[in-house]
């Protein structure tokens, strides 16, 4: 196969597969259910739900987390301001106990701003408990560390730069990301998803010539991007998130590991004329999901 069924075949290998996905959307739905009757009076399997993080903004390859927002009524809020002592912490517990209702036997446990539960197939929920903001986009969240506090989050203006972008840019945004995420595993890069996400943004909204090319172009995409990442300065110690502007910061020095991928994609391009020699390359980057 040739640079373009090669890259073809690697974004087709890492998506979930249908059963993973049907497996999360039911699971999604019996929790967002017991939400709204726990809370809402209702029995509604979507109201009141939204998938965040990296699986809300379609850039995901793993289920090791998958992440979801839940909003409750006000009047759940003004209760717990009524506390005296870590209201949040408080919280946090009665909507585990409601979300154990549906499910008693697997493992949950409150973790600071979020509600996990560990399924045994190794797929994760990350469950924030949330008050719609008054612009009705934002959400307000309970954050439990250091006698807690009440915190804002924007999901939806991320998801709504990200699929804006990946619109204008043919797919290859979501795409880009997708394949990063095999980089940091593959390579134990020290870079996590949203800034990921965040950079993958950033270079592409830089330059134009990628704004109509697929595949075939997903090597130079890849070479580029490496350069990208390693010529930031290891100096700066956030970014700010699209949409959102939220500052992300870096959880390690990843400039190092995205020259020697960079200098790898310069060999894999080298050898093109040598499909297996390519391939190898290409794997030491992407790891072995590239072209199997």
């Amino acid at each position: 196969m040739g640079v373009g069924e090669n890259f073809n075949s690697f974004c087709f290998n890492l998506n979930m597969s249908s059963l993973t996905v049907e497996t999360i959307q039911y699971r999604y739905k019996r929790i967002v259910k017991q939400i709204n009757q726990s809370y809402w009076n209702s029995t509604s399997e979507t109201a009141h739900g939204l998938y965040v993080g990296s699986y809300g903004r379609g850039t995901e390859i793993w289920t090791s987390d998958i992440d979801i927002i839940v909003s409750l009524p006000h009047a759940i809020k003004q209760r717990y301001d009524a506390y005296v002592g870590n209201r949040q912490s408080a919280f946090i517990q009665n909507v585990k106990n409601e979300i154990a209702k549906t499910y008693p036997r697997s493992k949950i446990r409150g973790d600071g701003q979020v509600i996990v539960i560990e399924f045994d197939d190794g797929i994760r929920f990350e469950i924030v408990p949330a008050f719609l903001a008054s612009d009705l986009s934002s959400y307000i969240y309970p954050d439990t560390n250091n006698g807690g506090s009440w915190r804002v989050t924007d999901p939806r203006s991320e998801m709504k730069a990200m699929n804006e972008l990946n619109a204008l840019k043919n797919k290859n945004l979501k795409r880009l990301c997708r394949m990063a995420r095999a980089w940091k595993s593959e390579c134990n890069v020290p870079i996590n998803g949203i800034l990921i996400d965040t950079l993958a943004y950033r270079f592409l909204n830089s330059v134009d010539t990628y704004d109509s090319t697929s595949y075939y172009y997903y090597d130079w995409m890849s070479r580029d991007f490496f350069k990208y990442l390693m010529e930031l300065s290891s100096t700066q110690e956030y970014w700010y998130a699209p949409g959102s502007v939220r500052k992300v910061y870096k959880t390690g020095d990843f400039q190092h590991k995205a020259k020697r991928a960079y200098n790898k994609a310069l060999e894999a391009i080298d050898d093109e004329e040598y499909p297996t020699l390519s391939k190898l390359a290409w794997r030491e980057i992407y790891g072995s999901k590239f072209a199997n």
